[in-house]
């Protein structure tokens, strides 16, 4: 098991070294790495190529001290176990523990006339000096986890085209006493970086606080003039329509050109769209860099971008260049949707709500940490991330402020799939001072202040800015996480850099803002958190625009298995009367349970670990199909929006997750996924009412609402088929069952179908709920017999497999079963995996088909389904 997961994580989170242009390539190989307490030489002594490096060891660059310890094998995987314990801490080591040299020798030739090489640090943590063949290149100090630098290298370059680059990287001062608290003591915040390496409630200490180099290296080759941060804006007035022509669009483009030689350049700056040019003549004094509008393109029938669930990611690809003496000097490429972002304050919820192009949507998010918390980041793991966020049916995923400003990678995906995207700038209430903590080594108002250099901060912003200001995606700033930047940082930010540098989206000075939400008046405040009453996420008022709401997440046995050593497979116990109320093995308290409280004991109590991680994923799956529902219901009355704490977790641990680390998604996930569908019918368990919500941007009319009723036993009973009318981007009720639901549960509980169903039979909605008895056990579940189910699979093309799961007529329900692609030999899971839904149950006389892709090259062995359900037991199929 270990060896694929490793072999899975590898094809996932290394980089893979490739030309990005013939003028612009990556140095991610061949890098070298050492202590700097091994060594007293210099970097002038270093960088030259007569140095020996036979001693050196190889580095992981992009990468950290602590990724590179665990490629060497030095330290064991802190994701596992208590390992993490194993690993020393940067707070008792001293900083120079984890101060380390990385050297790279790569072949570049020394530019001929007025050319340039230069050199690009997308992101280094903290400090660095940077030497090349014998000369040190940073005059001044280069700090700060969020700034990328260029230098100009053409004069260190080696005549014979063989070059040695030296970086000495320097850990964050100070480091931060990791003493449980969140973010540790707090100072870890004095630094312009991640707070979360610390430790949080959901993660351990990063022990080296992930020092290193630890995002992407380029060498760019350009003429004298260098285009730098070309900034794209779309205007699209007023309220469009997905389908049919659109009335034009305004490109608006601007970038900056730096003329690096001695002499004045005149040339041309120019791109194409849609077979026209744009230019303009431009003449650019020596030695200066100058912003260049160009004129505005208006874009006749442009093909928008939408949200996911609402239209098409349509997007732009552009080649903006600047052409001096005939030739290229340097040209960009930027990809772009055409959209508006648009806001307005709801008075009825007193809450800010999103619109695109005119239309509002209604948010339903999540918040995202980071992909990796030891910054393995990588194309391949943030597309099936952000892939199964779409697959969830969210629109939005805010980036929480204890994190980083995430890489155009990310944002990539994000513009792929259709989410939307708050960015955080870097601060928490829990470092940053909201309140008295005694875990904190300084006082409240000193923490305010943090970090130590603003002006740091505000260029890293800045910086940070245009480096993903062109994503279509990117929707909303947001000074920090539950509290604003300090005064200064917060009024440079909202009224100069942002306007200046962007001024086409929302900024929240923080996230549970009244700017965002009148959060001083009404409802009980954010969350709740950890599991509910499901009746909760319907009943219960919070924030109007949620910016944090959740609950559970464990993942299933086979999950557990990948982190957790077999000793430690110990079901949680949970006593009400006792202190404390749970009785948890440590590794599974190292690895940030939380508690499932009596809510499992109603389905039986847990036999072991694999029983309780079972009845964790029914947990699983009605909390969050809950929490959505329970938000949409309120839709426009009660909210705006809702987002979801949390979504992922970039470390192994046991809370808000809705797929493990390994990218394996467990019943949160598929929950989720069908409380936020588009169109949606549903059940209210406050007050036994039928419902339907449509989020769409047009009426629904003339489907049928067909309402189902299921014994234990199998026996099916339709209740009602009513056809139904339904206004655009609303939510109404139906049909009561309260009379109903007595009966049908009062001995052992039942279950329900609900159906939207169209005039040529199509299923547009399907939900299945299971209903405790009278005194709220399932005590039918924990009875029900067991029965058996028929599948197939036949491949569909060589990434695509449709799997049909049939249950014969007499049988009993084939209750939530688990479908999973996995290697035909070992039985482990293929991840990651896409299911079209997942923990399906299958009534008597029917089939239910689903859909599973996959990356082939993640595997060459041979495949097969595996289904187990509640009352189901294991069993495989070959792929036809």
């Amino acid at each position: 098991m270990k060896k694929l997961i490793t072999t899975v994580l590898m094809l996932l989170c290394v980089g893979v070294s490739a030309i990005l242009a013939q003028d612009k390539y990556e140095l991610d190989n061949g890098w070298k790495c050492l202590p700097s307490q091994k060594t007293k030489d210099a970097g002038e002594t270093i960088s030259k190529q007569s140095y020996s490096l036979s001693k050196w060891q190889p580095a992981v660059v992009p990468g950290t001290v602590l990724t590179t310890q665990l490629a060497n094998k030095e330290v064991p995987d802190p994701f596992y176990g208590m390992n993490n314990e194993r690993i020393p801490d940067i707070y008792n080591t001293g900083r120079e523990y984890y101060t380390y040299w990385f050297v790279k020798d790569f072949k570049e030739s020394v530019p001929q006339n007025d050319d340039r090489v230069w050199l690009t640090f997308r992101g280094i943590n903290y400090s660095c000096d940077i030497f090349i063949n014998g000369k040190k290149i940073n005059s001044e100090p280069y700090e700060g986890m969020f700034l990328r630098k260029t230098f100009d290298i053409s004069p260190y370059l080696a005549k014979d085209g063989n070059n040695r680059l030296a970086v000495i990287v320097y850990p964050p001062d100070p480091v931060g006493n990791p003493n449980g608290g969140q973010g540790g003591d707090g100072t870890i915040a004095k630094g312009v970086a991640h707070q979360y390496v610390a430790g949080w409630d959901w993660i351990q200490p990063i022990r080296d606080r992930n020092t290193g180099i630890w995002d992407k290296v380029f060498i760019e080759k350009t003429g004298s003039v260098n285009l730098k941060n070309p900034h794209i804006v779309t205007l699209v007035p007023g309220k469009r329509k997905v389908e049919g022509k659109q009335a034009p669009a305004k490109i608006k483009v601007t970038t900056e050109l730096e003329n690096a030689s001695n002499k004045s350049v005149q040339g041309k700056l120019q791109y194409s769209l849609n077979g026209q040019t744009i230019s303009q003549d431009v003449t650019l004094a020596a030695n200066s860099t100058k912003e260049i509008a160009l004129p505005d393109y208006i874009m006749e029938n442009p093909r928008l971008w939408w949200p996911v669930g609402y239209g098409d990611q349509n997007l732009y690809n552009i080649k903006i260049e600047f052409i001096a003496n005939g030739k290229t000097s340097d040209a960009e490429s930027v990809t772009f949707g055409v959209r508006e972002m648009q806001q307005e304050w709801n008075i009825t919820t007193r809450s800010m709500q999103v619109a695109i192009n005119g239309q509002k949507i209604f948010i339903k998010g999540g918040n995202w940490i980071i992909s990796d918390a030891m910054l393995r980041f990588s194309k391949e793991r943030y597309d099936a991330e952000i892939r199964f966020h779409r697959d969830m049916n969210l629109n939005l995923i805010r980036i929480w402020g204890g994190a980083l400003a995430e890489r155009p990678e990310f944002y990539d995906a994000c513009d792929k799939y259709g989410l939307l995207v708050i960015q955080d700038f870097w601060m928490s209430g829990d470092c940053n001072g909201r309140w008295v903590d005694p875990m904190k080594l300084e006082d409240q108002w000193t923490r305010r202040k943090y970090p130590d250099n603003h002006s740091l901060f505000l260029e890293s912003a800045a910086d940070m800015i245009k480096m993903i200001r062109n994503h279509a995606s990117l929707a909303i700033w947001c000074g920090g996480n539950e509290i604003t930047p300090p005064d200064d940082i917060l009024v440079s930010l909202r009224d100069s850099i942002l306007p200046e540098l962007d001024g086409t989206r929302w900024f929240i000075d923080y996230s549970n803002s009244d700017e965002m939400s009148f959060n001083s008046i009404g409802g009980n405040g954010d969350g709740p958190y950890g599991i509910q009453d499901i009746r909760t996420f319907w009943g219960d008022r919070t924030f109007p625009f949620n910016s944090e709401v959740g609950s559970v997440g464990v993942g299933d046995y086979e999950s557990l298995l990948r982190f957790i050593p077999t000793e430690n497979l110990i079901a949680p116990e949970y006593n009400p009367a006792a202190t404390p109320r749970h009785k948890v093995d440590s590794v599974w308290q190292y690895h940030k349970y939380i508690g499932y409280d009596q809510y499992v004991e109603p389905y039986g109590e847990a036999k072991d670990a694999k029983d309780f991680a079972m009845k964790a994923q029914l947990l699983n799956y009605d909390q969050y199909r809950a929490l959505m529902e329970g938000f949409s219901s309120h839709m426009w009355t009660w909210y705006t929006g809702s987002i979801i704490w949390k979504t992922q977790n970039p470390w192994t641990a046991m809370r808000g997750q809705m797929y493990d680390y390994y990218l394996d998604p467990n019943a949160c996930l598929y929950g989720l996924r069908s409380g936020s569908e588009p169109l949606h019918i549903m059940y209210n368990p406050v007050d036994s009412m039928v419902m339907v919500v449509n989020n769409g941007f047009e009426n629904v009319n003339n489907v049928m609402a067909v309402v189902k009723t299921h014994t234990m036993a199998g026996e099916e009973k339709v209740i009602s088929r009513e056809i139904m009318y339904m206004n655009a981007s609303s939510a109404k009720p139906l049909s009561s069952l309260k009379r109903l639901i007595p009966r049908l549960c009062n001995e052992d509980g039942g279950f329900i179908t609900l159906q939207l169903v169209n005039a040529n039979g199509t299923i547009l909605s399907e939900n299945f709920y299971w209903l405790p008895n009278a005194k709220g056990i399932y005590s039918g579940l924990q009875k029900m017999r067991a029965t058996d189910v028929e599948i197939s699979a036949r491949r569909i093309n060589d990434s695509k497999v449709e799997v049909s799961v049939s249950n014969k007529a007499g049988n009993t329900i084939a209750f939530f079963n688990r479908i999973s692609l996995v290697d035909s030999k070992t039985k482990e899971r293929i991840l990651p995996a896409f299911y079209s839904d997942n923990y399906i149950s299958v009534t008597p006389d029917n089939k239910k088909t689903v859909i599973v892709e996959y990356n082939p090259k993640t595997s060459d062995a041979s495949l097969e389904i595996m289904i187990e359900g509640w009352n189901v037991k294991q069993k495989s199929v070959s792929i036809k």
